[in-house]
């Protein structure tokens, strides 16, 4: 992804505020019972809960993220606060792809998997007219961000 040089370097918060928000964020889930997610606009992205399956531990994890709509899918971005590293969520989810998420209308189960090519490119684009340093952010990263797509998947 190429980066407008003339926008200058992005700001991010310190580590420690992003942290922090990741924690406030699961604790309002838990307080107010998931009525702080919220569904995307087309000018504004949604919240969602996804639940993971540890890769090393097997337990349960949940992170809340940002997401688009496709059709009947989900798209995320694996961003990690726009540092370097992969989310946790992330490499979970890659080494168990079945999952779920809880969104404002209930409980969806979905597959996870990379968005590449033609569909990652034209993701990305919809991703880039919400967000304008889209990639002058993703430029702070050394890899590519992942793009993410949560597919339906039929219970059981």
């Amino acid at each position: 992804m190429s980066v407008d040089i003339r926008a200058g370097k992005p700001k991010l918060p310190p580590r420690w505020f992003i942290r922090l928000a990741r924690s406030v964020h699961r604790g309002l889930y838990r307080a107010f019972r998931g009525r702080v997610l919220w569904r995307p606009r087309a000018d504004r992205w949604g919240t969602l809960r996804l639940s993971t399956t540890g890769r090393r531990t097997g337990q349960q994890r949940s992170v809340i993220v940002a997401y688009l709509e496709d059709g009947p899918s989900l798209f995320t971005l694996a961003m990690n606060g726009w540092v370097e590293g992969e989310p946790a969520w992330w490499l979970n989810l890659q080494a168990h792809p079945d999952t779920a998420v809880d969104l404002v209308g209930g409980r969806r189960l979905v597959r996870g998997r990379t968005a590449t090519g033609d569909e990652r490119s034209r993701l990305w684009a919809r991703w880039r007219e919400i967000e304008a340093n889209l990639d002058a952010h993703a430029a702070l990263r050394s890899s590519e961000t992942a793009g993410v797509v949560l597919e339906p998947r039929p219970a059981g």
